[in-house]
């Protein structure tokens, strides 16, 4: 046997053995990381042959960093939820409940939030143009759909469009944006995109640098914690290193600019930090950023050479009449024109706002500042994915240039969009009051977005039965109430925030008002009956 050393680890082969020694380095390459022993020990036993009925690809010879990504909103306790789900088809069933109610995610359509009819309309003409013979729909909803129909090739939503979308919706984006700020927006700017977490993920991949030779060189992003579980998945998948910025509970989950500078200052030590992500209003904080915290945002990035990306998908949902909504262009244009060139890339989806609309995945990204030649290999990298569905395009349009006082379906449009808005204002009220109610929580106003997030402390007891079951005790908590009450929540620690006897978890907003009531009072009685329980017994 003689000795083979891959970074700190060390292995026996057989003397001479050049195949395997090549084999294993081979993996050291295409893996671009510290092999893990298993992988190794598999493939010095020949378990990386493609011979009889040995797996070509297996947990230890795919993509590491796919390996290494977690996404908490579809986690855990999603997967014991659908498996409780398949069991209670069994009448049989020996659960306490008689169903589930998943306020783990912002998906308004599955919680029964009604349906906007004007976008629903144009789509139901583009998909089916017969319609437009029968004339059932009023005419401003006829008109849309020629609109759009006349700007494909062939006239059909089954053509491919051009690769950043039809040109007509992004012109109509531009508009938007431009009615918004109050600064005008450029066509050109504008990507249509499957929703935003596509674009998101197709921008962090541009921003990352070619394969460091040290780690100090990896591409690092700066991202809030709590967080949207996408950026820690994305940066995962993409082998970048995270760099976060903690919030400030006890300031409505503000930013903090002396503390980020702290931040960045140290984690320049170990890595490149190049891109700083911003949500306004935040996931699952529902925090509104005031106009000054964004203006310092904006100068922080430009003072530290950081590309900024603003999530503001959630722009239309805000509730509190002490909170609005500033986007960081019309911030930004506001600044002059030291800032013409600043780097930034903003982001609206169709699944959030008011209409809801998450499976039909529409939505635009609008960058500016860039380089011409970084944009046209930007473009480049859209057109490998042909186009954005043209549902998603369509509902895109119509969310940007709805109906206007005057045109026919106005005045239902109008009574829709008020009813959700203001259903979920009561919501978002009532969720804050009833979790803050409660002994043992407390929760800031959710100001925006679809959530909550509370704080929540439990006897100590509690984290002695968590480490058994080898959980952190937010999720240990998450499960038990899923299992005693079929409610599905998401665990603090999927956000990034530490578990300690305090900890959180994410609920969305969106349940019925009559079920939402009904989900809160279970919830309370579980967790008073949780801390009575771990308060009592002796471990």
């Amino acid at each position: 046997l003689t000795r083979v050393t891959v970074r700190q680890y060390t292995y026996q082969v057989k003397e001479g053995d050049d195949s395997m020694i090549r084999l294993f380095k081979s993996c050291r390459s295409a893996t671009d990381s510290i092999p893990r022993p298993l992988m190794l020990r598999r493939l010095l036993s020949g378990g990386g042959s493609t011979s009889g009925s040995r797996k070509i690809l297996t947990l230890e010879t795919i993509n590491q960093n796919v390996v290494k990504m977690e996404y908490a909103v579809r986690g855990n306790i999603l997967t014991q939820a659908n498996e409780i789900k398949s069991q209670m088809k069994n009448e049989a069933h020996e659960w306490p409940f008689e169903k589930l109610t998943f306020a783990n995610i912002g998906n308004p359509h599955a919680m029964k939030q009604q349906v906007v009819s004007f976008p629903r309309q144009v789509l139901a003409c583009c998909s089916d143009p017969e319609l437009l013979k029968k004339d059932i729909y009023p005419k401003d909803v006829q008109q849309r759909a020629r609109e759009y129909l006349d700007s494909i090739e062939g006239k059909s939503i089954g053509a491919y469009t051009d690769s950043l979308g039809l040109s007509r919706i992004r012109q109509q984006v531009a508009d938007f944006i431009s009615r918004r700020d109050g600064y005008e927006a450029r066509k050109e700017d504008v990507i249509l995109i499957n929703g935003a977490s596509e674009g998101i993920l197709i921008l962090l991949t541009l921003c990352i640098n070619p394969s460091p030779l040290r780690e100090v060189e990896r591409c690092g992003f700066m991202i809030p914690i709590p967080q949207y579980p996408l950026y820690t998945a994305a940066i995962a998948k993409l082998g970048a290193k995270k760099i976060c910025y903690y919030l400030d509970y006890n300031n409505e989950w503000q930013l903090d600019i002396q503390e980020m500078r702290k931040t960045l200052s140290t984690a320049r030590q170990e890595c490149h930090p190049r891109v700083l992500v911003v949500l306004n209003p935040g996931n699952p904080t529902g925090q509104c950023l005031p106009k000054e915290n964004i203006r310092e945002i904006i100068k922080f990035a430009r003072d530290e050479n950081l590309f900024l990306i603003a999530d503001e998908v959630y722009q239309e949902n805000v509730y509190s009449s002490k909170c609005k909504f500033y986007s960081f262009k019309k911030v930004l244009r506001s600044m002059g024109s030291e800032f013409d060139n600043f780097e930034m890339a903003s982001f609206h989806s169709t699944s959030k706002g008011y209409l809801g609309e998450c499976g039909l995945r529409g939505g635009y990204m609008e960058v500016i500042g860039l380089d011409s030649q970084v944009k046209e290999q930007l473009v480049k990298y859209f057109s490998s994915h042909l186009c954005p569905n043209v549902p998603g395009q369509v509902i895109t349009g119509t969310m940007v240039k709805p109906p206007v006082p005057g045109d026919p379906s106005y005045e239902q449009y109008s009574r829709e969009i008020h009813s959700i808005q203001e259903s979920l204002k009561r919501k978002a009220k009532l969720v804050s009051k009833r979790l803050n109610d409660i002994p043992g929580m407390s929760c800031n106003t959710v100001q925006g977005a679809m959530y909550a997030y509370p704080r929540i402390t439990v006897p100590e007891k509690a984290l002695h039965h968590a480490k058994e079951k080898d959980m952190k005790l937010d999720e240990f908590y998450c499960m038990k109430l899923l299992e005693d009450t079929g409610i599905v929540l998401v665990p603090g620690s999927g956000f990034g925030t530490a578990v300690t006897s305090s900890f959180h978890f994410r609920t969305t907003i969106l349940p019925s008002e009559d079920k939402l009531e009904i989900m809160l009072q279970k919830l309370e009685d579980f967790h008073n009956q949780f801390c009575k329980k771990y308060s009592s017994e002796t471990l």
